[in-house]
């Protein structure tokens, strides 16, 4: 357990490890809430005002009522990461249904509760990401959006922890995830990309991945350094016929692929995945230092 560790709940600060919630609490016993992940660099979270347009939309999708403002929000961030011995690090905001009685009826929650904690974070058990790490391809499938859109970031994180055991079990960092018509979908915490021809592909929205924001960003400074990028359905066989391969996410960050099962990329890769990092951190400098 991390001692720096802060949590903000019910407006004050205190360690992570001295907070606490009801274990009536329907986040808790039915995974009923949302969340978002937040990176802080320099003392200022990045893409703000994009995490917390998403955190209302989840909890809007849920029919559950923010307990404070995005404003209010906000400002809890910022105390949150003054209070906070390092510049770097981690936010985990949560807003849960709240106390109420036993079984599943939200109407039974008096009301909802938030919290947000500061940690640092180790996404993957690596000692260095740029060597690139190794997918599994899972056998657990991506729930489809039939069955939750997936633009919902709930609680109930159990379809990709059980694809997370699956690459643990075989040794590997982490898992790749399909849908159901055989087509990749994301990783158990992040969103993929492949370089092929000169060209970035990642899959689309359609097929069943989170609309991630790191996604969004790295798309676009990708095209703002003049690589085209695709938003297009891939196969396994499209994945490993690829040049290069990389992850991304608000806790991966831009992580590199080292090979996927057996078949091994080339590390350290070609030049355009250093290329997308180096334009990735200065994003993240410029937005951050200004």
């Amino acid at each position: 357990m991390n001692k720096k560790a802060l949590c903000w709940i019910n407006e004050t600060i205190r360690p992570a490890h001295e907070a606490s919630i009801s274990v009536l609490d329907h986040g808790l016993l039915y995974g009923d809430g949302v969340f978002e992940g937040l990176r802080f660099y320099h003392g200022k979270t990045f893409m703000l005002e994009a995490h917390l347009e998403r955190l209302q939309q989840s909890a809007q999708a849920i029919e559950l009522e923010l307990p404070y403002s995005l404003a209010q929000i906000g400002s809890a961030i910022i105390e949150l990461i003054e209070r906070y011995p390092e510049d770097d690090g981690y936010l985990r905001l949560v807003v849960t249904r709240g106390q109420g009685s036993l079984g599943i009826d939200p109407g039974k929650c008096v009301r909802p509760g938030l919290f947000i904690i500061a940690d640092e974070l180790t996404v993957m058990d690596i000692r260095d990401a740029s060597q690139g790490v190794g997918l599994h391809v899972a056998h657990i499938r991506r729930t489809p959006a039939r069955c939750l859109d997936p633009a919902i970031k709930s609680l109930n994180y159990l379809n990709n922890i059980l694809a997370r055991i699956e690459a643990n079990r075989a040794g590997m960092d982490e898992a790749l995830m399909l849908n159901l018509d055989d087509y990749v979908s994301e990783g158990s915490v992040d969103n993929i990309f492949i370089i092929s021809a000169g060209t970035l592909k990642t899959p689309p929205l359609g097929d069943g991945l989170l609309a991630g924001i790191t996604r969004a960003v790295v798309i676009d400074v990708a095209q703002e350094i003049g690589i085209r990028c695709e938003q297009t359905s891939l196969k396994v066989d499209d994945l490993k016929q690829a040049e290069e391969c990389f992850l991304t996410g608000t806790g991966a960050e831009l992580i590199p692929v080292r090979c996927i099962d057996e078949h091994e990329f080339g590390v350290p890769p070609s030049p355009l995945t250093p290329r997308i990092m180096r334009a990735f951190r200065q994003r993240i400098d410029t937005y951050c230092t200004t």
